[in-house]
């Protein structure tokens, strides 16, 4: 029998970052491929106690179905913390999601039509892309420098289409190259999206992984009309595999949000969320956090001093003050793609750049995860990859 799919699952591609990481199993690799965080900052022993605790003291409640808007006590918390962030949003205001992945998904299946526009930061995160793909819009890439993307250039796509469902972005520490969108960049943005009529989608999970220099408000907190949907995860901060990430924007959009929940899994899961908040009541949250920029700033230091030693010197890369990701782009005409298979050879992995770019090319662009690994396999990976880029 012919299988007869949706038209929509010919543009659904693979995670080219999921199917690389089947190759980081292999002995011996060392992996800058993943957006994984440090696995040595995840509180074991702490969530050992809390589990028992929360079947202890609320086991029925944990294990039973609840409100699809998510824990209304872990949602005060998050609400709490935007607020102190800069943010003005209410608990109501915010939907708990499994992992801000969904968050994209539910994106894309409320307000992307097929041959919609989408407008977007170029290279972009593959993960929001992915998502969007499933809907079959169109993308119109703004090109970024060090201060994030090129409001100039944004003007010009928003002026070329007027109708483009929303902006997305990843401002702060951006996947996959570490920048950062500057403040007057960040205001400008709000009025462009203003004046056209056109809604932000902010991908923010990196927010708190600041190293050094200033806080820089997030996009959400110079919205005065409800035109910017924030997303947060606490998989960069806590623990990815708890799946806690969330949605916050206005009343209006909220509630569809909500409906896009209902419609897909009905609720996150319960036992996460009590387990979650249970550590945020009993634990210092800011200090966990603190830990966790300590080891991240240390492994950067130890990727970009040694890919300033060992990597060749017409290459350029960028200075993230935060995050998990440096940017490397070759001289033209070098495909990143045939540079890992030679990696893969020195057991060495990272992620090829053009799939950050959602109509291609770029080939010539990889990005580095310095978080998972820790510093001596760090300086060991980039030596054999620096080999690799010299013998070029």
């Amino acid at each position: 029998m012919e299988i007869s799919f949706a038209n929509r699952v010919g543009s659904i591609r693979p995670s080219a970052i999921r199917e690389l990481l089947k190759l980081t199993q292999q002995p011996g690799v060392i992996s800058f491929a993943g957006g994984h965080p440090a696995p040595e900052s995840f509180p074991i022993e702490e969530m050992k106690k809390i589990s028992i605790k929360v079947l202890e003291e609320q086991g029925r409640s944990a294990l039973q179905y609840s409100a699809t808007e998510g824990y209304k006590p872990l949602r005060e918390f998050i609400a709490k913390r935007m607020k102190n962030s800069g943010i003005e949003v209410e608990p109501d205001q915010i939907l708990i999601t499994n992992g801000s992945q969904q968050g994209l998904d539910f994106s894309g299946k409320l307000f992307i039509n097929e041959g919609d526009v989408i407008i977007c930061e170029s290279p972009s995160y593959v993960g929001a892309l992915n998502a969007f793909r499933a809907y079959m819009p169109k993308f119109v890439e703004v090109p970024m420098d060090d201060e994030g993307m090129k409001i100039g250039e944004l003007e010009k796509a928003l002026e070329q289409n007027p109708k483009a469902k929303f902006i997305y972005v990843v401002p702060t520490f951006q996947n996959p190259t570490g920048r950062t969108m500057s403040l007057e960049r960040r205001k400008k943005l709000v009025q462009l999206a203003t004046q056209y009529g056109v809604l932000i989608l902010e991908d923010n999970p990196y927010a708190e992984l600041r190293f050094e220099g200033e806080e820089i408000p997030a996009i959400k907190h110079f919205d005065k009309d409800g035109i910017v949907i924030y997303l947060g995860t606490f998989s960069k901060t806590f623990c990815p595999g708890l799946r806690i990430g969330w949605v916050a924007a206005s009343n209006e959009i909220i509630r569809k949000y909500v409906l896009a929940k209902q419609g897909a899994d009905l609720q996150a899961n319960t036992m996460s969320q009590m387990e979650l908040y249970k550590f945020l009541e009993e634990y210092d949250f800011d200090e966990h956090v603190r830990k966790i920029r300590e080891i991240y700033i240390k492994r950067r230091n130890a990727m970009l001093e040694t890919m300033k030693v060992e990597f060749p010197d017409n290459l350029k890369y960028t200075y993230p003050n935060g995050g998990l990701f440096t940017w490397v782009e070759l001289p033209k005409g070098i495909d990143a793609e045939e540079i890992l298979k030679k990696s893969i050879d020195q057991k060495v992995a990272f992620v090829p750049g053009s799939s950050f770019y959602p109509n291609g090319g770029n080939e010539n662009c990889f990005r580095l995860n310095y978080g998972t690994m820790p510093e001596d396999l760090i300086v060991e990976g980039v030596k054999r990859l620096g080999k690799v880029l010299r013998a070029l």
